[in-house]
């Protein structure tokens, strides 16, 4: 089975200064890793157009939308929050990365393909309807479920966040939204200092303690939110794969190994098989060592292809 790669070469100019973890390289050596892995002739490689203002608007507010327009900068750098810098590449990066998402709906639903890869930065699912944080600035994954939503391919959908930050933005838009299930697992308490009462109930928040291995991530994966999915019978899976919960990440506590991604991205891939004609859609988000990120989306694409 082939699955379509969404990328582009504005990834890779978007950068917010010497020293930040969220850097061009990042995407340098998941490309390298992916162009050696074993099944990449099975990788269709596509660059995505960029999202339109209506297609933000779905779930951005427009004065937000408007507003990083009117201030992206032609030169120098210019800090939206202390994690969070725009130069002249920015904008168009936000833009595309948010594209990617809705083209993988698009190729998706149209047959192109089963499965799709969103090989993309910024990431997006910090972004809150009016302001960008924790280093993005469009919610990218939201965007892309507000427009299957939108053209009524599906019904109900499936967002599972398994990046170390919990996907506070995602949330956030998707409150109002009973036909998406949402569940995050993240370190906490720990950035964005989520608070953990009080959700709808198609809100599922897993949080995981500084320490947490593998084993117990799987246990979680395997006693809460299969059983969830499984309730739940999605027509399409949506992921936002942060990989910074690896063990060799620098910027949190968790200690969860390649393999675990490969693990998660298999359970999840049975559940789309099952119910959602094998539909599954995956955007980048954290993973800040970059051995660590180049062998986990290595092993996470391999267990979406098999």
């Amino acid at each position: 089975m082939s699955i379509i790669v969404f990328t582009h070469p504005i990834f890779v100019k978007h950068e917010m200064g010497v020293g930040h973890p969220e850097s061009p390289q990042r995407i340098k050596a998941i490309q390298q890793a992916l162009e050696k892995a074993p099944y990449h002739q099975q990788l269709i490689w596509q660059e995505p157009p960029q999202a339109t203002k209506a297609q933000l608007a779905r779930v951005h507010h427009e004065d937000y939308i408007e507003k990083l327009f009117k201030v992206a900068p032609q030169t120098g750098y210019l800090s939206l929050d202390p994690d969070t810098v725009m130069n002249p590449y920015s904008l168009t990066a936000a833009l595309h990365a948010a594209g990617s998402v809705v083209a993988a709906v698009e190729a998706v639903f149209h047959g192109e393909t089963q499965k799709a890869f969103c090989l993309v930065r910024p990431p997006g699912h910090h972004a809150e309807p009016d302001r960008a944080m924790g280093f993005c600035f469009f919610n990218n994954i939201a965007v892309g479920v507000a427009h299957a939503l939108a053209q009524n391919y599906c019904q109900r959908v499936a967002i599972i966040d398994f990046d170390v930050h919990h996907g506070n933005g995602t949330e956030t838009m998707m409150l109002q939204e009973p036909g998406v299930c949402f569940w995050s697992s993240f370190e906490h308490p720990f950035y964005p200092g989520t608070q953990l009462n009080g959700k709808p109930e198609h809100i599922h928040l897993c949080p995981l303690s500084a320490g947490t291995t593998g084993e117990l991530f799987r246990g979680k994966i395997d006693q809460e939110l299969i059983p969830l999915l499984e309730a739940f019978k999605p027509e399409c899976l949506f992921i936002s794969a942060g990989f910074d919960a690896h063990q060799l990440d620098p910027l949190a506590d968790l200690k969860l190994q390649t393999s675990d991604y490969a693990y998660v991205t298999e359970k999840l891939r049975e559940i789309a098989d099952k119910y959602a004609n094998g539909r599954m859609i995956s955007t980048l988000e954290g993973g800040y060592h970059l051995t660590a990120i180049a062998d986990s989306v290595v092993a996470h694409i391999n267990s979406l292809i098999e």
